[in-house]
């Protein structure tokens, strides 16, 4: 029963981190969406890196990693920049999110 408020604390701070990192970073090329999904795949593949299960992956790879992370406001941001622009943001968001998540697995490995 503990598990669903687990995920709800991480969701929460991860949604307010990635509604700050929004706040302070968001102009023309969406920086704190780009930030908030980099660091989302750094942390979680540190989780999956140190092996966290149960309790401790339910707090911070589902929880904080989900409310940090945002897919829709970036496909829509993606859009919105238009087919040159947009495809620029989503091959970068790809490879800094594929990166960072190799590197925080390697780290805590």
């Amino acid at each position: 029963m503990i598990t669903p408020l687990l995920v709800a604390l991480g969701g929460a701070m991860g949604a307010a981190l990635r509604f700050t990192l929004g706040k302070l970073l968001d102009g023309t090329f969406h920086v704190g969406t780009l930030t908030a999904n980099t660091l989302a795949c750094l942390v979680i593949g540190l989780a999956g890196g140190a092996a966290l299960s149960g309790a401790a992956w339910a707090l911070v790879a589902t929880g904080f990693c989900g409310g940090l992370s945002t897919y829709s406001s970036f496909a829509v941001q993606a859009r919105d920049r238009g087919a040159r622009i947009g495809s620029a943001y989503v091959v970068l968001t790809l490879a800094l999110g594929l990166g960072a998540a190799a590197l925080g697995f390697r780290v805590a490995a």
